[in-house]
């Protein structure tokens, strides 16, 4: 049985028995304590919180999951995996125990043509919590499993908890015995690898407290409505319904490892070497696939930076395997072949995620080769030091800078007969993510507790938005916020976070900044509203500080925005989506938006493309969208179905969470999304859009910024004056500036070229004088010498060469002149073949005169080069230089 019929059953089965089917949440997490979705139940999480009213009693999905903890060892054996697909069917307040165990053995042990998985029962082992005898006397007298078939185990094996307190319970976990070929006979708690887990029912009817660990926390009491949350690994059971031994034999992975054994000409089960490389590629390039299917690109922080390391790792691996060109497309289009029967938008994206993954391979050809050079440095100045191990903040250097995994580091130090520092290495990755999580949490809750905001939600509602069609109304404060502790009330100058019942206020979301305003009550004080977030969904917290009187729970109030940076706001809204719709239409739909920001009279916009646009593109799509506006396009919204949405072609948007429900802009005949933020209502009303450029922000991902209406009309009468003043320097008019400011610089470049030509004649020409001074030490020619401050690094290397070459081949010959450069000292030291044979290396005398220098420097035994900071002491420099020559000569 296929991986895709095996979801198709899991939904069917399901929704036959009144569960509401709901799609994969997205892979990335819309939770700041999480970069990607590692578990089926996540998307789930404000159900069970009771932050939000769940769609349904009963409700079932295949959901996308990613974990990375285990990165390396990936590959090293058959269980460890990134990418994965949890099956779940999730009851709140409906069914209990019997229920979900009962669906559970029906749908596992049910024949094939009747749509189930046709398990047999004999070999379905079950364990429970301890002191569960409810979930035992159900599987042993409800459902007929032998007593013998069924185990109990403690705490750590088959107790649930999200790890903090809240909602928990006991499990049950459902194994399959794969026979005695696997190991010895005894059930799950004896051998794992024979008796594989592939069904956990969680059994949700306890509330926990703080505690560490698994095991570690008190139970508080009952929770007021019982719920069930369980999960098939879909993977492992493909892995027993195929017939196969292990998860990466499987539909969905075996041919990502065929199309590589095709790249690479190695065959698995060839070599154990080869088989790990060849489960790495497989299933990284598979989650690197679903990754940017999802939104997310290459990067140094966060998702993207888990995303780069599985990419990084895979192509490594293609290459430790033999290929030798690019080999990711190929990779990529065999997972978007596979995956998209479960996933149609990987097929319908297709070019946009081949487009990444491409340039992001080409990075790391590239960063292969610098990343190179730095690593050679490092380990030539670790030995030279006397140590074997290469330092932590290296490994981090070329992780940070070039993208090496640190497994690539390791292996290539161990080349060299180095290992590293791995727990250094892993301190300053911790530190790295430990400060982009923090980051992201303060800005998402304002370092509020959360369980406040869910109080005023559980107590008043979610906030009423009324800014579409009002720009002011009444309203009540329902919830008062200081220093982000629930308070009765607020005194003048206080910091506050006020939450309304209704406003008109926008909250920052889908790209669009906050409104501001101010809110007045009847008592007669006045907040100044500086900002507006939605820390939990559907209240709006309006931050900002008291100026006149005192705020109180439950006053009424007058709640009024800035209307002239609300519309500022609107006007560059919509230029963002005439942006969108203009790129798409001059570089295909691979543009698609990968991030904005529209603020006052400004926006900028991310999208999705392999090279720099060209700036006659650009200029084409400036004159469209300014098209448009002439055009006079009537904005409209509508609220819609999500699946009429997409019938009619409407654009979703970065960054937005969709319901069953969504708000469609349309701007004339031009542009169509999926959006919440707030717009014009002709396009007449943005006067003019200027695209001041594009550049890149990430791999495969381009930036545009732009300015609108009066913003754009001061842009562009700066830059008349600019002209008109060019104009009067160069005495011409505006469209012979180019030509005329490019014969000027012409004529610069020719005269530096001169000047430079003759500064290096002037040190050259000092070879023979140096040459003719040489110093005999013990038959040793030594030159030494200083030229003129400025002299280049290049140019010195000519002259000591050149005197070099003056001195006979068999005298021994160093040559080691100095100079001063942007205030520090410089020097460049060569020998001949015959001082080398004395001992004498070009590298060792370098890095004496440069730690008399203050500084370092390195280089072959030939030729090196070497600084500092002290310019002053270039003369003890010279003298250290003759001291090493004559005690080795």
């Amino acid at each position: 049985m296929e991986s895709a019929e095996i979801r198709r059953r899991w939904l069917s089965f399901f929704e036959e028995r009144g569960h509401t089917a709901v799609p994969s949440a997205s892979l990335i997490a819309d939770d700041p304590t999480l970069l990607l979705v590692p578990a089926g139940m996540v998307p789930f999480k404000p159900y069970f919180l009771g932050e939000v009213k769940p769609p349904a009693p009963r409700v079932t999905s295949v959901q996308k999951c990613v974990r990375t903890p285990d990165i390396e060892e990936v590959g090293k054996t058959t269980r460890h995996g990134t990418f994965f697909q949890m099956c779940g069917n999730f009851s709140f307040g409906d069914y209990f125990k019997e229920g979900a165990i009962k669906l559970a053995w029906e749908l596992l042990t049910s024949p094939q043509d009747k749509g189930g998985y046709g398990l047999e029962p004999e070999k379905l082992w079950i364990t429970v919590y301890l002191d569960d005898d409810e979930a035992e006397q159900i599987w042993r007298d409800v459902v007929g499993v032998p007593a013998e078939r069924i185990q109990r185990l403690g705490k750590k094996d088959n107790f649930w908890s999200m790890g903090v307190p809240g909602p928990c319970g006991p499990c049950s976990e459902i194994n399959y015995d794969r026979g005695p070929e696997f190991g010895e006979e005894g059930g799950p708690a004896v051998n794992d690898e024979r008796y594989v887990e592939i069904w956990n029912l969680v059994f949700m009817q306890y509330e926990r407290g703080a505690g560490d660990g698994k095991e570690d926390f008190p139970i508080l009491g009952d929770l007021p409505s019982k719920n069930i949350d369980t999960g098939l690994g879909l993977e492992r059971l493909a892995m027993i319904l195929q017939g196969v031994q292990n998860m990466y034999e499987t539909d969905t992975l075996r041919v990502v490892m065929d199309k590589a054994t095709e790249l690479t000409g190695v065959r698995y089960g060839a070599e154990a070497g080869s088989d790990v490389s060849l489960r790495v590629v497989a299933d990284h390039i598979r989650t690197s696939t679903m990754l940017i299917g999802d939104g997310v690109t290459p990067g140094n922080e966060g998702r993207g930076y888990v995303l780069r390391r599985i990419m990084r790792r895979a192509i490594r691996n293609m290459r430790l395997m033999g290929a030798t060109g690019p080999v990711v497309k190929d990779l990529v289009g065999v997972v978007i072949d596979t995956m998209g029967q479960q996933y149609p938008e990987l097929v319908t994206d297709r070019g946009r995620i081949e487009t990444v993954a491409v340039a992001e391979e080409s990075a790391f050809l590239k960063a292969i080769k610098g990343g190179t050079n730095i690593l050679d440095t490092a380990v030539t100045e670790t030995k030279a030091s006397g140590g074997t191990v290469l330092a932590g903040d290296k490994a981090f250097l070329l992780h940070d800078t070039w993208g090496f995994p640190i497994d690539l580091t390791l292996e290539m130090a161990a080349e060299q007969g180095l290992s590293v520092d791995e727990d250094g290495f892993r301190r300053l990755m911790k530190e790295q993510r430990d400060r982009a999580k923090a980051d992201a949490k303060a800005k998402k809750t304002g370092h509020a507790d959360l369980s406040a905001y869910r109080e005023v939600a559980d107590n008043s509602g979610t906030t009423e938005f009324t800014g579409y069609s009002a720009l002011e109304g009444e309203s009540t404060v329902v919830g008062l916020l200081v220093d982000g502790v629930s308070s009765p009330a607020a005194s003048e100058g206080d910091e506050v976070e006020v939450v309304l019942d209704r406003t008109p206020f926008y909250a920052e979301g889908g790209g669009q900044l906050a409104d501001q305003g101010r809110i007045r009550l009847d008592s007669g004080a006045v907040i100044e509203v500086r900002d507006v977030q939605q820390p939990v969904p559907g209240v709006s917290v309006h931050k900002g500080v008291v100026q006149v009187g005192e705020v109180t729970v439950g006053a009424a109030a007058h709640a009024a925005i800035d209307v002239r940076r609300r519309r500022a706001i609107a006007r560059a809204h919509s230029a963002t989506h005439l942006t969108h719709q203009a790129l798409r239409d001059a570089l295909g739909p691979t543009a698609a938006q990968a991030g904005s920001e529209n603020s006052p009279g400004r926006f900028r916009f991310d999208f999705g493309s392999p090279n720099a646009v060209p700036g006659t593109v650009l200029t084409d799509v400036e004159q469209k969208i300014n098209e448009v506006l002439a055009r006079e396009l009537d904005v409209h919204a509508e609220v819609m179905s999500i699946d009429e949405a997409k019938k009619q072609g409407a654009i979703a948007e970065f960054g937005e969470k969709y319901g069953e429900r969504v708000r469609v802009v349309t701007i004339g005949d031009f542009s169509k999304e999926l959006c919440g933020g707030t717009h014009v209502g002709n396009t007449s009303q943005l006067g003019l859009v200027k695209l001041l450029g594009e550049s890149s922000i990430g791999s495969g991902v381009r930036r545009v910024e732009a300015l609108v209406g009066v913003d754009a009309y001061n842009f562009l009468a700066k830059e008349h004056t600019v002209v008109a003043q060019l104009q009067e320097l160069v005495k011409g008019r505006s469209e012979e500036l180019p030509e005329k400011i490019a014969a000027m610089l012409g004529k610069l470049k020719d005269a530096e070229k001169e000047i430079e030509k003759f500064r290096a004649e002037k040190v050259l020409g000092a070879a023979a004088g140096l040459a003719e001074g040489a110093k005999d030490i013990r038959g040793t020619a030594l030159v030494t010498g200083t030229v003129p401050d400025g002299t280049s690094a290049d140019d010195l290397r000519k002259l000591v060469l050149d005197v070099r070459g003056r001195i006979p081949g068999d005298r021994p010959a160093v040559v080691a002149v100095f100079t001063t450069a942007n205030g520090r000292p410089l020097t460049v030291i060569a020998t001949n073949e015959a001082a080398r044979e004395r001992g004498l290396k070009a590298g060792d005398l370098v890095r004496a005169a440069a730690k008399t220098l203050g500084g370092g420097g390195g280089g072959k035994p030939d030729v090196a080069q070497g600084g500092g900071q002290n310019p002053d002491a270039i003369g003890d420099a010279i003298a250290a230089v003759e001291r090493l020559v004559t005690e080795t000569a």
